[in-house]
């Protein structure tokens, strides 16, 4: 009996708590400010430098970035020497190679069209050594991209990459027949038709740092880049990656790591705890004004590499994003019933041939989706111009 008594408080404590229950929106959330953030890194080498500028936004709002035009964006050294950058639209500002001068600092300066003025703090020109060596192993059914890098001279220690990844796959199917807007006919495709094979590719979304600082020598040995699954569509038949290394003062790579631990390091109560960005981007007449980003200033080292499927393992085998079972059967002339299921599933349905049967004469098509057969539902016909076939 006193079981059940407990029982039925805990139910009524339970519906009181649950009905007292109201919505809690923090001021984070519905607050209308929208800082600026500013990303990119000045390039003082033979590379061109981008910079992009965007404002937060709300997180009930639909939009993920709000970016910024019509700022003024310069480069300058304390002596007021500068150099401006282009807008091109959609936030993004750039200028070509501007060889600065290492034994000075720069600064970004910013304007926008109400006067407001930001800027970073001066910075020095961060040496950046050659990246020595991109490479690959098999590690617990995926491949594990690293990096490794050295600086003889001792005088770099913080790094930071990231890079973009293009591969080459195919269909599960290969189509060979079109239904043509003409005639409304099936007929073979046209070389410029072909869509078995396709390009895709994506940009690094993680943050990824290094450092030597506790090391005696300044050398970066292996350090992780990347992994990719064995059953990847970019492992099925050529894969290749860029990439691109900075070198950071000990300011940039703390702030780095703190938005890494803000932004990748949040899954549980052990894990590290929000803590503010404390960047060295300002506004000049408003110190108190939060201003995300931090500019760093180095000459930009990339290296390419090229990855063939034959290099791998031979039982890894890609897996295709949809769901291609065996191919289906639609005749001119059904043999039950007569239907012609060319005209209704491929014709005038989403069907796609992908080849013809019969003994004679085209009874027909084996046929299948387009998610099955147009590799460009994920990617683009297109050769990129960097490729290189092996």
């Amino acid at each position: 009996m006193v079981k059940i008594k407990n029982i039925y408080c805990l139910l009524v404590i339970g519906a009181i708590v649950w009905g007292c229950k109201k919505p809690y929106n923090p001021p984070v959330v519905s607050s209308d400010n929208h800082y600026l953030v500013v990303e990119g890194v000045i390039n003082s080498g033979n590379d061109s430098t981008v910079i992009n500028l965007s404002r937060t936004v709300k997180l009930t709002e639909n939009v993920s970035t709000q970016a910024v035009s019509n700022f003024s964006v310069v480069v300058e050294d304390a002596q007021g020497n500068g150099y401006t950058l282009k807008p091109e639209g959609n936030g993004k500002y750039d200028i070509g190679p501007m060889h600065l001068d290492i034994s000075k600092k720069y600064r970004l300066h910013l304007k926008d069209p109400t006067g407001k003025e930001y800027a970073s703090d001066y910075v020095e020109v961060r040496q950046n050594p050659p990246i020595d060596s991109i490479g690959f192993f098999p590690k617990n059914n995926n491949l594990q991209l690293y990096v490794s890098t050295h600086n003889a001279t001792n005088n770099t220690r913080y790094y930071r990459w990231d890079y973009a990844e293009t591969w080459r796959f195919h269909t599960r199917y290969q189509s060979g027949y079109i239904v043509d807007t003409v005639t409304k006919e099936v007929r073979g495709r046209r070389i410029n038709e072909l869509v078995y094979f396709c390009f895709a590719g994506d940009k690094s979304s993680n943050i990824i740092l290094g450092s030597s600082e506790k090391l005696v020598q300044d050398v970066i040995a292996q350090g992780p880049i990347t992994t990719i699954p064995n059953t990847s569509e970019k492992l099925e038949l050529r894969y290749t990656i860029l990439l691109k290394q900075y070198a950071l003062t000990k300011e940039g790579y703390q702030f780095w790591e703190n938005m890494r631990k803000n932004t990748e390091q949040l899954g549980s109560i052990f894990d590290a705890q929000p803590s503010q960005l404390q960047g060295n981007i300002h506004n000049i007449n408003d110190p108190a004004e939060p201003v995300i980003g931090y500019v760093s200033i180095t000459d930009i080292q990339s290296k390419r590499i090229f990855i063939d499927n034959s290099q791998l393992p031979t039982d890894w085998i890609a897996k295709y994003p949809y769901d291609c079972g065996p191919l289906d059967t639609a005749y001119y002339s059904a043999p039950k019933s007569g239907h012609n299921d060319v005209e209704d599933l491929i014709i005038k349905g989403n069907g796609i041939p992908v080849v013809p049967f019969g003994n004679f004469r085209v009874e027909g098509y084996l046929y299948t989706s387009a998610g099955c057969t147009d590799c460009t539902i994920r990617g683009r016909v297109m050769q990129p111009l960097f490729w290189k076939e092996k």
